[in-house]
């Protein structure tokens, strides 16, 4: 089994060490497992504002380096990378990837939290109830847009995007996204701690439509404790339900 989607405490709302999560996922039977925490931003000078769920850029070394000795440690009983949980906010883009290309990370995972940013008057958390196709075509465009820049290994939570509009639009719009995420060649991440929570997401609608498409679509486990590298049932649960709509996840991804 294999999981790239893990979190650790220095996003201020994951828990456990490191170690942790590399022994609980071995006990559990993983092969391959992806760090992937909430990538620091570096946001404008001009701002004072700073994310309240990602870990600051100077814990990003210690990040890097405990990842990187975990490799080293358990080399042979377990494939352990480095990557990041990323939003794409154009503004910031090419920055981000400079401060972060100097930690050699393995990948990236495009997690587009909100819609526009974070840090600017009238943003949006994408999960917030929306019934604006505006807001939902710049969510749609803002992910697109960060796919076609080639960084990123897969969308995480494509369906996080909480639509309380007509089912006709959803169907409509998410449709259009489907398909141009496949023409981009992007797995679409199940996202197992949505499931577990019983969130927004995974919003059958969404998925009804990526199984008529035809995407690629990959299990996250999304661990912000070790804990969740042990649900086998509720995996399981996950699968059966990917299943029923005729979807096959992949076992793997390139890195």
């Amino acid at each position: 089994m294999k999981n790239y989607h893990t979190h650790t405490k220095r996003c201020g709302h994951a828990k456990g060490s490191d170690r942790m999560y590399v022994l609980t996922a071995i006990a559990a039977g993983y092969d391959e497992l992806g760090f992937s925490d909430h990538a620091p931003m570096i946001f404008p000078e001009s701002t004072e504002y700073y994310s309240n769920f990602r870990m600051m850029p100077e814990e990003a070394e210690d990040y890097a380096n405990s990842v990187r000795s975990l490799q080293r440690e358990f080399e042979g009983q377990i494939k352990i990378h480095l990557g990041f949980e990323l939003e794409y906010y154009p503004e910031l883009f090419e920055n981000e990837l400079k401060f972060l290309s100097q930690f050699n990370y393995d990948y990236l995972i495009l997690g587009q939290h909100f819609v526009g940013n974070e840090y600017e008057e009238g943003s949006l958390y994408s999960g917030s109830e929306c019934s604006d196709s505006v807001i939902f075509d710049a969510y749609i465009s803002q992910c697109l847009e960060g796919l076609a820049t080639g960084k990123f290994l897969y969308l995480a939570h494509p369906d996080l995007f909480k639509w309380t509009g007509s089912d006709e639009v959803y169907i409509s719009k998410m449709t259009y996204f489907c398909e141009e995420i496949k023409k981009l060649g992007y797995p679409l991440e199940f996202n197992m701690l949505g499931f577990f929570d019983r969130r927004n997401y995974p919003d059958k609608r969404f998925w009804e439509i990526a199984a008529k498409v035809g995407n690629d679509v990959i299990i996250g486990i999304d661990a912000h404790q070790p804990s969740a590298l042990r649900r086998r049932i509720l995996l399981r649960k996950a699968q059966n339900y990917l299943a029923g709509l005729g979807i096959t996840p992949l076992d793997k991804i390139q890195l």
